[in-house]
This record gives structure tokens, sequence and C-alpha cells, in this order.
């Protein structure tokens, strides 16, 4: 019996016990406590490519590529160009010669074939020359040898009269001058070439052509920028020279002209060039202080060397006035030879007897066009055919 109630004694105990853990459980005003939240996962940022390390493969090491830099500005420089050589380029430039000139020599000719030759028809031959700047004394020579022999000839053919006006063009151009460039070296010295004129003639275009020339030719040549007041100009002269690869020398804008010409001529002795062209300011030829400094330049130059040509550079078109120009010039350095420009377009080709009539010197170089090759070395002879026409 007393086994029995133990037993049940131990059943009540757990049953209160039971009832008294749901009492405290589920007692009122107790809040449900939620289940923990999990926070989310977070994934790693990709990284850079360049910087992603690689699986390393056995005994081998990652290196990680540093940053790449930006890309620099280069300048390119222009390539340098292999000019034609100077020989046979009036011969393939007649024909722009030839459509401004012709106009000159058909005249004439259609005056000389007339059947009656009066003092009318000469008072006209005669107006036609002057009026192409051939002048008036070579005008009046040129007249007279021609009524002379017309009337030793009596009749006229049309190949008649070409012939006698070809030649008496050719006799007063004289073919027999020496119109050769002085550009050969003096030993290991370079022979130096300096170009003058007024602005507005083509003087540092000319410089930059003849440059250009001597190169096609095979031979190296140093620049000297010599016209300081005007950037441009040595701007020009630098463009130039790049094309061809001939070293610029050039001083600060407003330097000393004189300096510059120095410094020019020292380069070319150092490097052992072949020719130092030194282009110079476009003077006023009114400005007598100007004029001075332009016989100083030459001056300094000979302290270093022997200039061998001075080139007037005179524009075709602008006649009798060019020849003032020329006149001045010639008093301040001993001008050796011509550079005429412009002569393909309004030019009247008579200028060419005129002004070596009145300076004694030749024409040396001509312009005929506006391309980098088109300055040409004189030909009398095809000057005259390309004014008459075949």
């Amino acid at each position: 019996m007393s086994e029995y109630l133990g037993i049940i004694v131990i059943v009540i105990v757990v049953a209160l016990l039971a009832i008294g853990g749901m009492f405290f459980l589920y007692r009122p005003g107790r809040k449900a406590v939620p289940p923990p939240v999990e926070a989310p996962e977070v994934k790693p940022a990709p990284e850079p490519e360049a910087e992603r390390a690689q699986p390393e493969e056995e005994g081998t090491t990652t290196t990680v590529p540093p940053p790449v830099k930006p890309a620099e500005t280069i300048i390119k420089k222009p390539e340098v160009e292999v000019p034609p050589p100077s020989a046979g380029r009036m011969v393939r430039l007649r024909s722009r010669l030839a459509r401004s000139q012709s106009a000159l020599g058909k005249g004439l000719l259609e005056l000389l074939s007339r059947d009656r030759l009066d003092d009318e028809v000469w008072d006209e031959i005669e107006e036609s020359l002057i009026t192409a700047d051939v002048g008036i004394s070579p005008t009046q020579t040129m007249v007279e040898e021609l009524r002379t022999k017309v009337k030793v000839l009596g009749t006229r053919t049309p190949d008649e009269v070409r012939g006698l006006l070809r030649e008496e063009l050719l006799k007063q151009i004289d073919p027999e001058l020496d119109r050769t460039l002085q550009v050969g070296k003096h030993g290991e010295r370079p022979a130096i070439v300096l170009v003058v004129g007024v602005n507005g003639t083509g003087k540092t275009t000319t410089t930059g052509k003849l440059a250009r020339s001597l190169v096609g030719d095979g031979k190296k040549v140093v620049l000297g920028a010599a016209d300081t007041f005007r950037a441009a100009a040595a701007d020009q002269l630098q463009t130039w020279g790049e094309r061809v690869g001939a070293e610029v020398v050039r001083g600060p804008e407003g330097g000393d002209p004189a300096s510059v010409a120095f410094d020019a001529a020292a380069k070319g002795i150092e490097d052992k060039v072949d020719v130092v062209i030194v282009d110079t300011a476009g003077r006023l030829h009114t400005k007598t202080g100007l004029m001075d400094e332009l016989g100083k330049v030459k001056r300094v130059i000979e302290k270093k060397g022997t200039v061998d040509e001075v080139l007037l550079v005179l524009d075709a078109t602008t006649g009798q006035n060019g020849m003032r120009q020329a006149q001045v010039f010639a008093e301040v350095v001993n001008i050796t030879g011509i550079a005429l420009t412009k002569l393909d377009g309004t030019a009247k080709g008579g200028i060419v007897i005129s002004v070596q009539r009145e300076l004694g010197v030749p024409v040396k170089l001509v312009g005929l066009g506006e391309g980098p090759d088109d300055l040409a070395p004189f030909d009398p002879e095809v000057f005259v055919d390309a004014i008459l026409g075949d």
C-alpha cells in the first residue's frame, strides 16, 4: 500500500511542475520573441581586370602589371622630301611662261608680217616693246636693227619674220652672260648666298625654293633667317627647311640680323655643308638706315667666309618701279644676279632685258608658279621661244 502511495505522490509532483511551467510560459502581457534574423551575405567588390590575381601555377609568382599611363601627344615633323634637280626645270615650265607672254610675241609677229611697214607700224612695234617693260633705250635699238634687216630682206615670210624677231630678242637678253649660281665650296668652307629685296617680292619664298633646288642637286644646305623683324618670315623659312632636311638658324624676334647671319655662316662651317643661304629683311629702299644695316649684314658675314652670291629678288609685275629698287640695292651691296618672281602671271617679260641692261648683271633665276619646284634657272632661248610660240 505504501508503494502505491509513493508512486501517486511522484505523479502529482510531476503534474504540478508541468502546470507551473506552462503558466510561466504563457502568462498574460508577455510578447513572443521572434526568431533571430540572419544578416544578408555581403559579396566582395570585383577586382579590376588589370589587378585581378591569376591562379598561381606551381613554381611561379603572380605579378600585378603597373597602371597604364595616359597617351602623350606626339608632334610629328613633316617627312623630308626629295626635290627634283634644277636641270631642265624651265623647259618643263615653258607652257606657263608661254600662256602669259605669248600676247607680246604674237602682236610683234603680226605687225612685222604686214605687207607695208610704214612709220605708223614701226611706232606700234616700238609701243608694244615699251609696254612690255623692255625699256626705251633697248626698244629703240631693237627697232632700228629690225628696220634695217627688213629693208635688206625685202620679202618677209612668217618664218623669216619670226627668225628676225628671235635674233633681236636674244641679242638684247644676251645669252653669253654667265648665269651660273656660284654655290661651289671653298675647300672646307661653304658657299654663302645673300638674298635681298623689298617686302612683297617673294624673297623668303624664293630663299626656300632655292634651298629646295640645291638639295635636289645633291647639296647640303643651312638657312639663315636674318629677317628678325617679321616672325612669320622665320617660321616660313623653318617650314621650307624642315621639308628638305635643311637646318635653319634663327634668332629672337627683333634681334640683330647681322648676328643671325654670322651664326648661320658659323653653323655652315661647323657642319661642313655646301651652301649657306641667308634671307634678309624686306627693307624699304627709301630708308637709308635700313639699307646701311643690310651693308652691315654683308660685312659681318665676310668675317666668317666669302659672300659668293648676292641675289636681288624682284617682282616682275612691278615694272619700272622694280628697276628703281634694283638701282638702290646695287649701290649698297654688290649684286651678282637677279631672281625674277611672278613671271608667269601678269608680268611683262621685257623687264628681263631692262633690268640686265641697267644693272649689268644677269637674270639667274625666274619664278614661274606658286609650286615648291617652280623656281628655275633662267634660260634665254627657252624664254624667247616661249614668248614667240612654236
